[in-house]
């Protein structure tokens, strides 16, 4: 599983060309809400709770990290070299700009001024080689840095690192948003979890998956209120809502629609809607099995009602999807024609396919994430009346990954990254991507994602990033039927919180407490 399961400016010309979008942290936009005409405070102890699982805790920036509490802690004590944005997906971190060549290949990425470690050694080219080439060795590598080998890693001056891609990608300073954690140079592997660390908050103790940061006077971008924060897990978002409904928690980080129904008449708890946060497709096998006629694909899209998905599954708390993820991105393509349930059509598409509807079809799911499982039940229910008998079969997730990833027929699955179109023709729909969930190959999408990638003007790339989107529209083998609101609840006296979807809500250096 990869880390992300769980997470520009260009123009033609020689290496002189600049993407520079202003100082590091400055488009971290924060939840004001009523709030907005309020004097920041300093100082107090935020307590988180995040969800994860005691048996799968990891300290390695560069591993898997299952558990959104473990990436919320390393998340706020290291720092990838670019991070989500609100006016673009893209924004500087730990480097500050970014130069590319005319032909979108060779890329230059450049430190931040005052980019240091937290015992005080400033972060250096070599720190930045080295980071990204241990993470280029790891298992999803390959994934994490598309298109880059490790000999294609270099130092670049004393303060910046040259990445030389396989192809033209102009989207390559987007891809390297949520895993380059950058570490110090020839850190013993026995040594990886005492790091020291370049973000906005130290480490102080670590305990079976709990945390407590301090915060770091002299993170350069720009001054940190809390003086820390601690993380704790919980393994069921039910859990983490009661302690904070209780008072012993400040933030439940991504706590689901259940427990926001709960909270939303308390005066005392703010519920935290952050749209276009998860998207929830289901996986239909493209490449054999029963799934692998794009008519009987295109029956079960026009099978499923979505919009009381959303409403039953999501309570409500979400927006109905049209097959396409990225749906956050300034470059989705909002002109496709929502599908509706048309059972009609479906059974016709069914019959031309000669689709066998005496046999039954095991769909896959896991509780990983809150209405997955529901999801799975509600899809069983309303394909059923195109004659299409599934059954749901929950599965405990290490043994989902193990054994439905990748190569099921017919499976659930989520992603929490959903801002951008190019991420998942990247990681999930190019025809060799790494997680390519569907086994969907096609030669017409893959030229036109190079092509993409291959055009500098962002106009024209946003252009044939639509028909790109089209392509998936029609064929692919994804069944998006719903975008799920990423949910926060946070006490009274919280400020400052994120409300950019997906991993940006790790982003907690501007939060501060009212009290």
């Amino acid at each position: 599983m990869n880390a992300t399961r769980r997470q520009l400016l260009w123009a033609g010309g020689a290496l002189g060309t600049t993407a520079l979008l202003g100082a590091c942290g400055g488009d971290q936009q924060s939840a004001a809400g009523p709030h907005g005409s309020e004097k920041p405070r300093k100082g107090g102890t935020l307590r988180v709770g995040a969800l994860g699982r005691a048996s799968a805790v990891t300290r390695d920036p560069h591993g898997v990290q299952a558990n959104e509490s473990d990436y919320l802690i390393i998340a706020l004590c290291y720092e990838t070299l670019t991070t989500p944005g609100e006016k673009t997906t893209t924004v500087p971190r730990l480097a500050a700009r970014w130069t590319s060549s005319a032909d979108l290949t060779r890329w230059r990425f450049t430190l931040a001024d005052g980019a240091a470690f937290h015992d005080g050694s400033p972060v250096t080219a070599a720190d930045l080689v080295w980071s990204l080439r241990r993470l280029r060795g790891t298992p999803s590598g390959a994934s994490r840095l598309p298109g880059i080998s490790a000999q294609h890693i270099r130092p670049y001056g004393p303060r910046g690192v040259e990445l030389v891609s396989d192809y033209p990608n102009a989207e390559l300073p987007q891809l390297l948003r949520l895993s380059t954690f950058v570490l110090k140079h020839g850190t013993p592997e026995r040594a990886i979890h005492r790091s020291p660390g370049t973000g906005p908050f130290k480490l102080d103790w670590f305990r079976g998956g709990n945390a407590r940061l301090v915060r770091n006077d002299a993170w350069y971008g720009g001054e940190v209120l809390l003086d820390a924060i601690e993380v704790r897990l919980f393994e069921s978002p039910q859990a983490m809502s009661s302690a904070l409904l209780a008072g012993q928690l400040d933030l439940a980080s991504n706590v689901g629609a259940v427990a926001a129904r709960t909270a939303e008449r308390r005066r005392d708890v703010q519920v935290v809607r952050r749209r276009n946060d998860m998207a929830l497709p289901i996986v239909m096998r493209a490449a054999d099995g029963p799934f692998a006629d794009v008519r009987v694909r295109t029956a079960l899209r026009l099978a499923v009602d979505r919009e009381a998905m959303v409403k039953q599954a999501l309570s409500g708390y979400g927006t109905v999807g049209n097959d396409v993820l990225g749906t956050g991105d300034p470059a989705y393509d909002r002109s496709l024609p929502q599908r509706v349930r048309d059972l009609g059509r479906a059974e016709k598409l069914l019959t031309a396919a000669r689709f066998d509807r005496s046999a039954t079809y095991d769909l896959v799911t896991t509780e990983d994430v809150p209405a997955l499982a529901e999801s799975a039940t509600l899809f069983a229910h309303q394909v059923r009346e195109a004659g299409v008998k599934v059954k749901v079969v929950r599965r405990e997730s290490a043994a989902f990954y193990d054994e439905t990833w990748l190569k099921g027929d017919l499976y659930t699955t989520y992603w929490g990254t959903n801002d951008s179109v190019v991420f998942f023709a990247s990681k999930t729909l190019a025809s060799d991507a790494a997680q390519n969930e569907a086994g969907w190959h096609d030669p017409a999408f893959d030229a036109a994602y190079r092509k993409a990638m291959r055009t500098a003007d962002v106009k024209q790339r946003t252009m044939l990033l639509r028909g790109l989107q089209r392509i998936q529209y029609e064929r692919s083998g994804y069944l998006l039927w719903g975008v799920a609101d990423g949910i926060d609840l946070a006490a009274a006296p919280v400020r400052g919180l994120p409300h950019l979807p997906g991993y940006s809500r790790v982003q907690l250096a501007g939060a501060w407490l009212a009290r």
